[in-house]
C-alpha cells in the first residue's frame, strides 16, 4: 500500500512538474515571439522567465516529494499498528485457548471424581444387598441408594455446570477484551 501511494505521490509530481514545465516553454515562446524593443530586453526577459519557471518547478516538485514522504509515513505507521494490533489477537487467542485448555483438563478430573464416586457408592449399595436377610430390607437399601444417587448426581452436576461457566467466563475474557479495544480504536472517525 506504502509502495502504491509512494508511486502516486511522484506521479502527480511529475504531472505537476512538467505543467510547470510547458507553462515556461509557452512563457519562453510567448516572449520569442512579442517585438521587443531591444535584443537585450528580449534575452533578459527570457532568461527571467525561465528562471521563474524552473523555480516554480523546484518549487511544485519539492511539494509533491513532501507530500508523497507524508503519504508514505501515514501508510507505515497504519502499517505498524496493524501489525501491532494483530499480535495483540493472536496473544488473546492462546492466552484463551490456554485457560480453556487447562479448564477441560480440571473438569474432566472432576467428571472422573464424580464417576468414581458414583460408583463406589453403587459398589457400596451392591455388597449391602448381597449381605440382605429379607425383602423389605434390600428394598429399603435400594430405595436409600437411589436417593442418595440422585442427589449426588443433582449436586455434583450443578458443580459441573458452575464450574464450565466460570471456565466459558474466564476463557473468553481475553477475546472480550480485543473485541472491546477493536470497538474503541476502529470506532473512532480516522484523523485528516
Amino acid at each position: 500500500m506504502a509502495a502504491e501511494a509512494k508511486t502516486e505521490a511522484k506521479t502527480e509530481a511529475k504531472t505537476e512538474a512538467k505543467t510547470e514545465a510547458k507553462r515556461a516553454i509557452a512563457l519562453v515562446e510567448t516572449a520569442a515571439t512579442k517585438p521587443a524593443p531591444a535584443a537585450a530586453t528580449g534575452a533578459a526577459g527570457v532568461k527571467k522567465t525561465m528562471e521563474e519557471g524552473a523555480a516554480k518547478a523546484r518549487a511544485t516538485m519539492e511539494q509533491g516529494m513532501q507530500q508523497a514522504t507524508k503519504t508514505a509515513e501515514g501508510f507505515y505507521k497504519a502499517a505498524e499498528e496493524a501489525a501491532e494490533f494483530g499480535r495483540g489477537n493472536i496473544e488473546a487467542l492462546t492466552k484463551a485457548t490456554q485457560m480453556l485448555t487447562s479448564g477441560m483438563q480440571d473438569l474432566g478430573k472432576q467428571y472422573f471424581a464424580m464417576s468414581q464416586s458414583m460408583t463406589d457408592h453403587a459398589m457400596e449399595s451392591a455388597k449391602a444387598l448381597a449381605a440382605v436377610k429379607s425383602l423389605k430390607e434390600a428394598a429399603d437399601i435400594q430405595t436409600a441408594f437411589a436417593k442418595a444417587s440422585l442427589e449426588r448426581t443433582m449436586t455434583e452436576t450443578a458443580k459441573l455446570q458452575e464450574a464450565a461457566f466460570r471456565l466459558a467466563e474466564q476463557a473468553g475474557a481475553p477475546i472480550a477484551a480485543r473485541m472491546s479495544l477493536a470497538a474503541e480504536k476502529f470506532g473512532k472517525p480516522l484523523a485528516a
